[in-house]
Parts: C-alpha cells; sequence; structure tokens
C-alpha cells in the first residue's frame, strides 16, 4: 500500500521538527546541561516521534479501505499500532 506523500506532510512536518529536537538534545549532553533539562527534551521527542507514527498509521488504515488488499495492510497497521501504543 503507498501512501502520497502529501497526506503524510503533516507526520512529516513534525519528524523534522523531531531530527532538529534530537540535534538539540546531543548538544546539551556535548555541553554538559542538567539531567531535568534533557529528559525534558527526551520526552518531548519521544512524543513527537510518537504522534508522529500514529498519524502515519491512521492514514494507513484510512487507505486500507480502498485496497484490494486491504485486510492484510490493516492487520499489518494494526500491528504496528500496538508497538507504538
Amino acid at each position: 500500500m503507498q501512501i502520497e506523500p502529501t497526506e503524510l506532510k503533516a507526520a512529516r512536518d513534525r519528524l523534522v521538527r523531531v531530527q532538529g529536537q534530537i540535534g538539540g538534545i546531543v548538544k546539551m549532553l556535548d555541553e554538559g546541561r542538567d539531567c531535568t533539562e534533557l529528559l525534558t527534551q527526551l520526552s518531548a521527542a519521544s512524543t513527537a516521534l510518537t504522534r508522529a507514527g500514529f498519524t502515519i498509521i491512521s492514514t494507513g488504515m484510512a487507505k486500507c479501505g480502498n485496497d484490494p488488499e486491504g485486510k492484510a495492510n490493516r492487520e499489518t497497521l494494526e500491528k504496528a499500532f500496538m508497538s507504538l501504543a
């Protein structure tokens, strides 16, 4: 099942922001920043990454209904969804 990139723009944008957050976290580590600040940033990046995953999976599930292999794709996506939960 293929999903058009335009349908995943929000997820892509979120992933780009996470990429920037991760770079910031690495810089904080290199600077020896406070553990609490690091954990706060790690938590934010983790949450954003999970939300991007849910967006991708939910978009895929919505497309399954129109896909000839919909049932098999849906089962795969449901399994992926549960791995994020």
